[in-house]
């Protein structure tokens, strides 16, 4: 992707979305699908930082983060003036960007893992449904600073809808109802996601040594 680097304020780091507590306010709205300038200039201050904590969750590199982040905010200027203001501007703006990974992913052709989840049940759950043997408590683990090249590389193997999902979820902390908007999914659909993406985490870094302590 061959786009123009974003602009960011002048000044110790980028905003924080709670800086714009009127992002849905009608006006601002009306600003953002006239292409106003200032109000565009806002929305990058308040949510590229995300982007790209999203972007490097979801283990793109460095350039890739970037690149998908301007992709993100350029359909977003290309399309503000379809935005009714009915969700938060922040779900409207994550909806194009997963679109925008859905479609780089794509394009680089990346093999997708057969999924295993059947054959997981059967041989880590009884059939009351327990655990045949309990995983590490990853998640009291995920964050830790010895885990997270584990975690990063568990994650690249996991199929794109899933990784979204756990990273809205955990990295961004979205909750169920924003996270469906976000991805054009049923509440039942996420369960599902969430549940088939941290058992091949538990499972994953189980294989690589990492155990609970």
């Amino acid at each position: 992707m061959q786009l123009c680097p974003l602009r960011t304020r002048s000044g110790t780091g980028p905003f924080d979305a709670m800086d714009f507590p009127n992002f849905s306010d009608p006006q601002f709205v009306q600003q953002l699908k006239s292409r106003d300038r200032a109000a565009l200039e806002r929305l990058v201050d308040a949510y590229l930082h995300q982007l790209l904590r999203a972007a490097r969750g979801m283990g793109f590199l460095p350039d890739e983060s970037e690149d998908l982040a301007q992709a993100a905010f350029l359909a977003f200027i290309e399309s503000a003036e379809r935005f009714e203001g009915r969700s938060h501007v922040r779900t409207f703006l994550f909806g194009i960007f997963y679109n925008k990974v859905s479609e780089y992913l794509r394009h680089k052709q990346r093999a997708r893992q057969e999924d295993e989840i059947d054959s997981v049940l059967e041989s880590r759950f009884d059939r009351r449904g327990f655990w045949r043997q309990p995983p590490a408590d990853i998640e009291r683990q995920i964050f830790s600073k010895e885990a997270a090249s584990i975690i990063r590389d568990c994650l690249e193997r996991v199929p794109e809808a899933q990784r979204m999902a756990f990273v809205l979820r955990e990295m961004e902390e979205m909750d169920s109802k924003e996270i469906c908007k976000t991805m054009g999914i049923s509440t039942t659909n996420l369960g599902v996601m969430l549940f088939r993406v941290r058992n091949r985490l538990r499972e994953c870094v189980e294989r690589k040594g990492l155990k609970k302590g």
